[in-house]
């Protein structure tokens, strides 16, 4: 298994059971379990030689850099679990079996969602547009595609996921999830330039994790000299809506990230505003796990 340095992304064997990277500290000392969904840039060949799209839009999906900016977790107590695939090639927030049945040359199982937003968007587990919007394959899936990706990226991430986070709660009490993610500028582009955010903080309009979770976040981020926004227009998506029960003792939280701060949106190589908000990100984390216990323990 071997995971591509951004600055040269090329085919990587089938993905197996090692899908994911988790990085965990010898001994965890925060109720904080840190994820990074997207960031993978490790390209199946198989899938190369399916897709119709050159490299450059296949990457227009990748929230490129997020686990290096999360990279001080496990030094500080937390562990920070990351996808080594490209969210092109399988999206893990989302439900598993969230599909087109248009990209498959057989019917889709009877509980398969066909008709979700994200579906419709092009958008599903398996997506059939590239981020910037272009048709990905240039003909249909056999159904096995679907059940082996499943098998072998979706299911043990989230299975490493599941998890983390209940060991963190037996541990402390109550677990934190932070989802990160990043966007484009260009989803942006259309707001005037004092009013886009540079971050957006998704707990399903405050569903998903105790509101001091959020504040705080807010707060530690805007000390830090970032404009933040809540839920718009990313409200935070399956992870936080399935592993967010603030009831329960569990909270999740989505951070997305405008990427024009930190890279290049063209050639995806970082700017020097990858260390800035790694030190941003660094704060948060300290800021966020040393929340009370009495506050986020199961009600």
């Amino acid at each position: 298994m071997t995971t591509l340095s951004p600055e040269s992304v090329a085919a990587d064997p089938l993905l197996t059971a090692a899908a994911v990277r988790l990085s965990a500290p010898a001994v965890q000392t925060l109720p904080l379990v840190v994820a990074s969904p997207h960031s993978g840039t490790a390209y199946p060949a198989p899938f190369l030689a399916q897709a119709r799209l050159p490299m450059a839009r296949l990457r227009a999906s990748e929230d490129t850099h997020m686990e290096t900016m999360m990279a001080a977790a496990p030094g500080l107590g937390a562990p920070l679990l990351a996808a080594l695939f490209p969210r092109v090639f399988l999206d893990v927030n989302r439900e598993p079996w969230e599909l087109d049945p248009a990209m498959f040359s057989e019917p889709l199982p009877a509980f398969a969602n066909t008709t979700s937003p994200r579906v419709r968007a092009g958008l599903g587990t398996l997506p059939r547009l590239a981020g910037d919007g272009h048709p990905i394959y240039a003909r249909r899936l056999p159904l096995a595609e679907a059940e082996c990706r499943l098998a072998r990226h979706y299911h043990p991430y989230h299975d490493t996921l599941t998890r983390l986070l209940r060991q963190t709660w037996v541990r402390f009490g109550h677990a934190l999830l932070l989802d990160c993610h990043s966007m484009p500028s260009s989803a942006l582009e259309e707001e005037r330039s004092w009013n886009r955010p540079d971050v957006i903080l998704g707990d399903r309009h405050g569903t998903a994790c105790d509101p001091l979770v959020t504040d705080t976040t807010e707060a530690v981020l805007r000390d830090l000299g970032l404009r933040v926004r809540r839920n718009r227009p990313y409200a935070g998506g399956y992870t936080t809506r399935h592993y967010g029960h603030p009831e329960a003792g569990v909270h999740a939280l989505q951070i997305e990230v405008n990427r024009a701060l930190y890279m290049d949106e063209r050639s995806r190589r970082p700017t020097e505003g990858l260390a800035r908000l790694s030190q941003c990100m660094t704060v948060l984390l300290e800021a966020v796990g040393a929340l009370p216990r009495r506050s986020l323990a199961a009600e």
